[in-house]
């Protein structure tokens, strides 16, 4: 797959390899700002089974001194 779309590229093979790099880095760009976001709400990874220790109102965590 991949050779075909270098293949399919236009041009020399350094503007082959300059527009490859670009499609690289859009896909890269959508995966950071789009679909990992999205991902991320169905992950488990980011649950906690820890409480917070802080006191909001306070703005101190619990055990320190006043």
């Amino acid at each position: 797959m991949y050779a075909w779309l270098f293949r399919s590229l236009p041009g020399p093979l350094v503007v082959q390899i300059l527009l490859a790099l670009v499609i690289v880095a859009g896909i890269v760009l959508l995966l950071m700002q789009f679909v990992f976001p999205w991902l991320s709400q169905y992950s488990p990874l980011n649950d906690s089974t820890l409480e917070s220790m802080t006191f909001p109102a306070l703005g101190r965590v619990e055990g320190t001194p006043a």
